[in-house]
């Protein structure tokens, strides 16, 4: 997740859920994104992509959207329970991010441009074609 830390870029790993137009994260309490969701709709961007290390062939999706914390008791117990967070300790403060923005690319195989001087080795597609 990439969010502003002291009127700079910052970025944290974080697992999530997507329900709908919403990525769900889960934090704790003092945390640089907790701290940086104030609950009035700051703009983040989220990142998930899957790429094979063998082949170098997946995907990644961005999305840029407004964070807001979870405030309603029932919405955070139930979210507590199906996001299970990959690191120890307390992640007491649910987050959802709502999905304005979305872009993505899939990386493929496909017939390699002639390789010259300074061009990269690999082939992207757009979700566009």
């Amino acid at each position: 997740m990439v969010f502003t830390q002291f009127a700079l870029p910052a970025i944290r790993p974080v697992n999530h859920i997507v329900e709908g137009d919403r990525i769900i994260i889960r934090t704790h309490l003092g945390s640089a994104i907790d701290s940086a969701v104030a609950g009035t709709g700051t703009v983040v961007a989220y990142e998930a992509d899957m790429i094979d290390p063998d082949d170098h062939l997946g995907w990644s999706v961005i999305v840029i959207g407004r964070a807001r914390r979870v405030t309603d008791p029932g919405e955070v117990a139930r979210y507590r329970e199906i996001l299970q967070p990959w690191v120890s300790g307390a992640m007491d403060d649910v987050i959802t991010i709502t999905a304005d923005m979305v872009d993505g690319f899939r990386l493929t195989r496909g017939v390699p441009p002639p390789l010259t001087a300074g061009t990269a080795v690999g082939h992207h597609e757009s979700p566009g074609g």
